[in-house]
Order: C-alpha cells, then sequence, then structure tokens
C-alpha cells in the first residue's frame, strides 16, 4: 500500500483515494471507514442532524449554512432514527469534508440503492453553481439534500447514500475510443450504439419469466434503510406487465425499475456514468444514480452477464415506451491507475451480476 496519488489524467482509484485522507484532502468527523472506498469513490455518511427546508437551493457564491438561515423550517436529531417523509426536502450536513488540490475535482451520485428508492439525493458544496459537482481546489464542509419521491424513509447518522469520486483533467472517452475500446474488450453483448456514450435499450421481454419491471406504489409504507432483504416487495411495487406489442405505457409522475436489454461491462481500466438522455427521444428520464465502478460486469469480478438497472420516471404526459428502445447512455472514463480491488471482487458488491433487482432493502420477489 501507497500513499502516492495517482498522477495522470483520469478518475482517481480507491488507493489514491486512501492516500488523500493520509494526506488531509478528505477529512471527517470520526475515522473513514475502510468499508467507504469502492473502487473510484468514497460513500458518504450522514451527520447527526437535518433541517427540513422550504425548498431546494443551491448555494452560488454563498454558504450552504447561510442558505440555510434562509430556507430552514426546523432542525431534525437523526441520532434515535428520524423518518424522512415523501415529498419534502432536507439538508444534512455530511462527516467528510474536502481540501482539493488545485487539479483534482470532483463528482456525486445517489448510491445504487438510494436511487432505486426514489430517494432523490444531491451533494451542494459552498459557493457551488451546481449540484453533484465541487470545483477543484474547494475546500470546506459538504451536504446532502435529500428528498424523498416515492417512499418515507428512516435514516440514521453514519447512513451513506450519495458516493463522490476525484477526477483529475479529461477523464471521458471519445466515441472513437470507445469504438476501439469495445472491439478488443466487449462492451456490451450486442452491436454497440456509440454516439456521445455507449447507448442502451429497455428489455420489456420479461426477463427469468418475472415482471418486465415495477412500478412504485402511490401510498405506501415506511422504509427503514437498515433493513436488508427486510420488505416484501409488493407491499411497495406494482409488477409492470407490458402489451401484447411488448410496449409499456408509462404514467405521468409514476417511477419505476426497469433493466437494461444489454449486459454491461467496465472493464478494469475505466469507470461508467449513466448520462441523462435528450428530452427530445420522450417524455421521461432514467434517473441516473448509476456510477458504475471499474469491474461491473466484469468477468473476473463474478460480473459476467450484468444488465444496468433503469430508474425512470415520466412527466407531462403518458409515454408509450417499446422494448429495445434506446433510453440512455454510458459515458466511460479512463481511470489514473487501475484500482487495487474491482466492484464485485471480494467487496461483497450488492449489484454485481445483476438483472431486474430492486434495492437491498427489498427481499427477492422470487423467493431466491
Amino acid at each position: 500500500m501507497t500513499d502516492a496519488i495517482a498522477p495522470g489524467p483520469g478518475v482517481l482509484p480507491a488507493q489514491s483515494i486512501r492516500a488523500m485522507i493520509a494526506r488531509g484532502m478528505i477529512r471527517a468527523d470520526g475515522p473513514i471507514e475502510p468499508v467507504q472506498i469502492q473502487p473510484a469513490s468514497l460513500d458518504l455518511r450522514l451527520g447527526a442532524r437535518a433541517y427540513r427546508v422550504r425548498a431546494s437551493f443551491l448555494a452560488r457564491g454563498r454558504s450552504v449554512a447561510r442558505r440555510l438561515d434562509e430556507f430552514a423550517m426546523h432542525e431534525i436529531d437523526l441520532a434515535p432514527g428520524a423518518v424522512l417523509e415523501k415529498g419534502c426536502v432536507y439538508v444534512v450536513p455530511l462527516r467528510e469534508s474536502l481540501a482539493l488540490p488545485a487539479d483534482v475535482h470532483a463528482v456525486a451520485n445517489a448510491k445504487s440503492s438510494t436511487g432505486r428508492l426514489d430517494l432523490l439525493t444531491r451533494l451542494i458544496a459552498d459557493r457551488g453553481q451546481e449540484f453533484d459537482r465541487v470545483e477543484a481546489g474547494y475546500e470546506g464542509p459538504l451536504y446532502a439534500e435529500i428528498s424523498p419521491r416515492s417512499f418515507s424513509v428512516l435514516v440514521r447518522p453514519g447512513m451513506r447514500l450519495n458516493q463522490i469520486r476525484f477526477r483529475r483533467g479529461r477523464a471521458s472517452l471519445t466515441d472513437d475510443e470507445l469504438r476501439a475500446l469495445h472491439a478488443r474488450v466487449g462492451l456490451v453483448d450486442v452491436e454497440p450504439v456509440i454516439d456521445q456514450g455507449l447507448g442502451f435499450s429497455v428489455d420489456l421481454s420479461m426477463p427469468g419469466g418475472g415482471p418486465a419491471g415495477w412500478r412504485a406504489r402511490p401510498h405506501a409504507g415506511l422504509v427503514d434503510l437498515d433493513r436488508i432483504g427486510h420488505y416484501d416487495p409488493l407491499d411497495f411495487w406494482e409488477p409492470v406487465l407490458p402489451a401484447r406489442s411488448g410496449s409499456v405505457i408509462l404514467d405521468p409522475g409514476a417511477f419505476y425499475i426497469l433493466v437494461s436489454r444489454e449486459s454491461v461491462h467496465v472493464p478494469p481500466d475505466c469507470a461508467a456514468e449513466m448520462a441523462p438522455y435528450l428530452a427530445m427521444a420522450g417524455e421521461f428520464r432514467v434517473h441516473y444514480a448509476g456510477f458504475f465502478d471499474p469491474g461491473f460486469g466484469h468477468a473476473a469480478a463474478g460480473g459476467a452477464g450484468s444488465r444496468g438497472v433503469l430508474e425512470v420516471r415520466c412527466y407531462e404526459a403518458p409515454f408509450a415506451l417499446e422494448h429495445g428502445q434506446v433510453v440512455g447512455r454510458l459515458v466511460y472514463e479512463r481511470m489514473a491507475e487501475r484500482p487495487e480491488v474491482l466492484y464485485g471482487a471480494g467487496l461483497g458488491s450488492n449489484y454485481q451480476g445483476q438483472g431486474l433487482k430492486l434495492a437491498k432493502q427489498f427481499r427477492d420477489p422470487a423467493g431466491g
């Protein structure tokens, strides 16, 4: 193990994250736990209190603490466990803070289980102009904005709802680089659609003989995020069954869990991010919690056949989604250095080798 930070451009791997912690570039209220460090990202932990706010906001040149003075309605102690209610907006100071080098910037995403619960979670930093973006050289605290969209949730301090990754320079692969990579290692198991990233489509063929997907029930109960494999999916989700034509009509405002037609492969020297699809392709959005660590779907890491799970919300008007329709794209990024550990390889990763899969709090609908 070394305390050196990978010098080249790209996404910084786990060993560089550990070096940043050792050098005080990543700080925390209490020790950072080894389980927080993923192959190409760091899980962030909730602090001890939350603020119910009357509206979502960005800092925009000011501190988040100052903006909380404007928007906070009341403070909530998370220590005994607290319910964050569906339809409300909360801001939670995180245990981690940053003192980034001048050539390293950061990007955040909700974790996979967070996205699959339709639990909108975004990072806010002091003076920030965008959610989930931290400028190079930033020094200061971090906050999570949390807005449960489908289910109320029970949270406690230390829970990890979002993750942050660190980049130096240009990391994303061009389309030509992506085609060459696919030719070399195979990124999907079908003929690739490459246009500003790797396109992926929806599988409505009822894979495995089960439903084509799941739709969140509008008046479901509370989800305690610490209860893994606990809840009966049918108490929270309705099976999605396509029409004879193979299409599903998405209802405005409804939230769906679907699955990609393609098996996705992220080789060890790359990471990938699910990007939003163009609005002109339809009145829906793939909710992109999706950050794919190096080794996702990699056969040597136990991931052959891993599908991408799609978190879909329809807007404005009902929309007919058809089997095989392109719904999103993956932007592949080069790693600054190959991570010491890959996704799924001894990490107990929940979604390696996955098909259509709900968040880890729900039991397997098939009973397996």
